[in-house]
């Protein structure tokens, strides 16, 4: 599997911020295995668990909570590139974020975004979830993905946005008063998904800069670095699918081809073109969103074992022999071992 990658104009606008934060961020970077000088350079993309290191080293430095988590942190360096161009240039928020759903993989194939339609109509959720890693995702990054993109729907539409609630899978900090501050309300802790609700009002906004010129030659422009990036194949769109929603169960073929608007036999057709099947999509991407739960301490056996989409959790310890050659909780216990320390 091809490993999962952010923009260098994403990992550089926050090594920028650590540096207005006042840390080292050329000994961060290097700490985290980044070389900095390359990131100066649109075609670099940078491993995700690097990104997760420089995160780490960045955290343990500044040495008090809340790293990243202010507005003007996440405005200025929060840098998304083509993909703001393009948003920037569209006609409203619901429009653009129904774009950016398959653009997001620009900015990073290791984070997927999604639109969800609130069950009770308030509005809609936007969420952001990580993939890809092998490693646990630090939580200020988390918490930095959600704001940026929160600051992004102000900045687009120059309006001053308040989300209805906001929900983190991180738990319950000592101090959440920059957590007020930086969403203007209090989030909810230890939730299932990562995710933020605007109004309908606001995501229909228009946007000033609107220009359908221009939107259509950067839409052009992010097609094009997508396919570069290998993001137009059926199996890649496949993959990000399943890892959308795996957690509500396992889904079939037809359903995927239905949420990438396509028939069923369409979807098959297209995935013999590639020489892939949708089971091994299915399973690859199992195999990879395994690797990422089990190296998180705080989730249980049974909880990844939902997550995967599995009917019962023997079906996990079966996967994971055939993945990894051992059971879970033994999987689990080799790759949380305490990094050994670097000579000096």
């Amino acid at each position: 599997m091809t490993p999962r990658t952010s923009s260098a104009a994403w990992v550089r606008g926050i090594a920028d911020m650590f540096a207005a934060e006042g840390l080292p961020a050329a000994d961060l970077c290097t700490e985290a295995g980044i070389d900095l000088p390359a990131l100066l350079q649109q075609q670099t993309r940078v491993d995700v668990d690097r990104v997760s290191r420089l995160w780490e080293a960045a955290a343990a430095r500044y040495g008090q909570p809340g790293l990243g988590l202010e507005r003007d942190l996440a405005a200025r360096y929060g840098n998304v590139d083509l993909v703001g161009y393009a948003l920037a240039s569209g006609p409203n928020l619901m429009v653009g974020f129904e774009h950016l759903q398959r653009q997001m993989a620009l900015i990073s194939d290791a984070t997927t975004f999604e639109m969800q339609r609130d069950p009770r109509g308030q509005g809609y959720w936007l969420a952001i979830s990580h993939i890809g890693a092998t490693r646990p995702i630090p939580r200020q990054r988390i918490e930095f993905a959600v704001l940026t993109l929160f600051m992004l729907c102000g900045w687009l539409t120059r309006r001053d946005m308040v989300p209805l609630a906001v929900q983190l899978t991180t738990p319950l900090p000592q101090d959440d008063a920059r957590y007020r501050t930086a969403f203007g309300l209090l989030p909810q802790f230890g939730q299932g998904a990562n995710r933020f609700l605007l109004s309908d009002a606001d995501l229909l906004a228009p946007i000033p800069t609107h220009n359908p010129s221009l939107w259509a030659l950067h839409e052009r422009m992010v097609e094009s670095e997508l396919d570069q990036l290998g993001q137009t194949l059926a199996s890649t769109k496949v993959r990000t699918e399943i890892a959308r929603v795996l957690h509500l169960g396992e889904p079939r073929r037809e359903d995927i081809a239905a949420r990438l608007h396509l028939t069923d036999r369409t979807l098959q057709r297209r995935l013999q073109a590639e020489s892939v099947s949708y089971q091994q999509l299915l399973d690859d991407t199992r195999c990879e969103l395994a690797r990422q739960h089990l190296s998180d301490a705080r989730r249980t056996l049974g909880e990844i074992s939902d997550l995967l989409g599995f009917a019962d959790q023997s079906n996990l310890f079966r996967a994971c022999k055939r993945w990894f050659g051992m059971p879970p909780g033994q999987y689990r216990a080799q790759v949380l071992q305490p990094e050994p320390e670097a000579a000096s």
